[in-house]
Order: structure tokens, then C-alpha cells, then sequence
């Protein structure tokens, strides 16, 4: 009986020594996924982009994450506050569970246990993810020069969208109260977007329409919503708990068709969608030249 009872105390304490070594990334959701709510499509939307700043930590299983992606099936998804570790258990339940197949690039900023657990001496990745249904390539990370109270950062890749070869930005600006520093961030990102004629922004930029550290990405792209602009910040969807528009989908030389923000509880950011037209966008582009 003293044999037994020293090994369930050994086993316990292993049990919370994993737990606390795999940190608030461990999976908390159940063992078999919730079925889709009605009215979820039916498999990969080929002309849709989505951003989603998924909170962490947060204490969100990454079965409900996975759920609430496959709800919504994007051809193309911007993850921000990912770790590497909870967006491969992402795509590992989005697989099993819904035959969503998607591949993965990293714009990883920081490598930070408390966040995305692992050990000390090998903590999680942290940062950006970018997921596709189609194969990414020409991946590209950039840490911005000063992050502010956290390092900061973008990524590229080129992305198919609508069967056509598009270049997609995701990023995740400096926090709030710290306008000066995302202003420099915003210069850095919109001199990349620059270079290309048809590009996808997605990302958590920290800041309402109207903020005047959002102005060079205005001078280059326009949002999903063609109602949302700096002087008409009031037709703006909010897409955070807070009832604020942080969340963007910018669009340069592309035409969207339409777009929609789905509150979830699994986040204390909304998920954001658009359908996009790229070949009108192509089209336009031509034209003007």
C-alpha cells in the first residue's frame, strides 16, 4: 500500500511538472471537436482572406480556435499572438476534424516560455503565422527596429488567392498608448508594401482609422470595407472587445466583394474576413497604365 501511494504521489508530480514546463500553450480543449454551427461552408473559400488576432495568453483551446476557423474556411489567414506550438495543434485539429489542410510560414519575434511554454532553455516561438491552403513561397520576416514595450515585427509571403499569385503582409504594430512607435513601425511596413502593385495587409495594427500613425498605409491601400476611411472612421466596423477597429484587411490593386467581422468569445479580437476579385483588380491596374 506504501508502494502504491508513493507512486501515484511520483505520477502526480510529474503530471504538474509537464504542465508547468508546457506553459498556457498545453491543449485545454476536449478530445473530440464541436461539429461546425449552421450556415458554416463547406470547404476552403478560394477568394477569402481572414486576420484574426487570437490572444495569448488567453487560456483558448486550440480545438475552439481551430472551430472557428473552419467556420469560415479562408483560402488565406493571418494569425497574430501565435505561437508555433498552438498553430501546429491548429492545423493538426483543422486536418482531423474538418479535412481543412493548410500550410504554414512563421514571422516569429520573440521566443518566450511564459507565452508559448516549451523549457527555459527552449522556450515557444512567438509572432506572426500566415496559413494557406495553397502552398506559400518567398517567405520574408522583419522585426521592426523598435517594437515598443514588446518586440514587434512583419511577414510576407506570396499566397494564391482567387487562383491568382498575390503578395501578403500580416502584422501586429506596437500596443496602444504608444502612437509614436507605431508610426515608425507604419513607415518601415508601408515602404515594403510599396514595391508591390497588388498586395494583401493583414494584421492587428493597434490603432483606430482616423490615428495619424496609420497615414502611409492609407496613402497606399484601401480597407476591405469601402465604407471605413480615415475621415469616415464612424462607418467602421469595431473588432475588438473594446468596441474599437484595429483590424484590418488593406488591399492594393485588388477589389473586395464583400467582407464581414464574426464576434467570438474565444478572443478579445473579432475575426475579420473579405472575399476578394483579384483578376478586376488586375484589370483595373492595367487599365491605368
Amino acid at each position: 500500500m506504501v508502494f502504491g501511494r508513493r507512486t501515484r504521489m511520483w505520477a502526480g508530480a510529474l503530471v504538474v511538472a509537464c504542465v508547468v514546463l508546457m506553459g498556457p500553450s498545453a491543449p485545454t480543449g476536449a478530445l473530440f471537436a464541436r461539429p461546425l454551427p449552421a450556415g458554416a461552408v463547406k470547404g476552403v473559400v478560394p477568394d477569402r482572406v481572414m486576420t484574426w488576432n487570437i490572444c495569448n495568453p488567453c487560456g483558448t483551446g486550440n480545438l475552439d480556435r481551430a472551430r472557428e476557423i473552419a467556420t469560415y474556411a479562408p483560402q488565406v489567414i493571418g494569425l497574430q499572438e501565435a505561437c508555433v506550438r498552438d498553430v501546429e495543434k491548429i492545423r493538426v485539429h483543422l486536418r482531423r476534424f474538418y479535412g481543412l489542410v493548410y500550410h504554414v510560414r512563421y514571422g516569429t519575434v520573440l521566443q518566450d516560455w511564459g507565452r508559448c511554454g516549451g523549457v527555459p532553455w527552449n522556450p515557444g516561438g512567438y509572432g506572426q503565422a500566415i496559413l494557406s491552403a495553397a502552398p506559400l513561397t518567398d517567405p520574408v520576416s522583419v522585426e521592426y527596429p523598435d517594437g515598443g514595450s514588446e518586440d514587434r515585427g512583419y511577414m510576407a509571403v506570396t499566397a494564391t488567392v482567387d487562383g491568382q499569385s498575390v503578395r501578403v503582409f500580416n502584422t501586429h504594430l506596437a500596443q496602444r498608448r504608444q502612437e509614436a512607435v507605431r508610426a515608425a513601425q507604419t513607415k518601415v511596413l508601408a515602404a515594403a508594401v510599396a514595391r508591390y502593385d497588388r498586395v494583401i495587409v493583414l494584421g492587428d495594427f493597434n490603432a483606430v482609422p482616423d490615428a495619424p500613425e496609420l497615414a502611409p498605409m492609407w496613402e497606399l491601400a484601401t480597407d476591405a470595407d469601402p465604407r471605413c476611411r480615415p475621415l469616415s472612421a464612424g462607418g467602421c466596423a469595431p473588432t475588438t472587445d473594446w468596441q474599437s477597429k484595429f483590424d484590418y484587411v488593406f488591399l492594393r490593386g485588388i477589389v473586395p466583394l464583400g467582407h464581414r467581422v464574426h464576434p467570438t468569445s474565444y478572443s478579445d479580437h473579432d475575426l475579420l474576413h473579405t472575399d476578394l476579385d483579384i483578376d478586376q483588380g488586375t484589370t483595373a491596374l492595367k487599365a491605368g497604365r
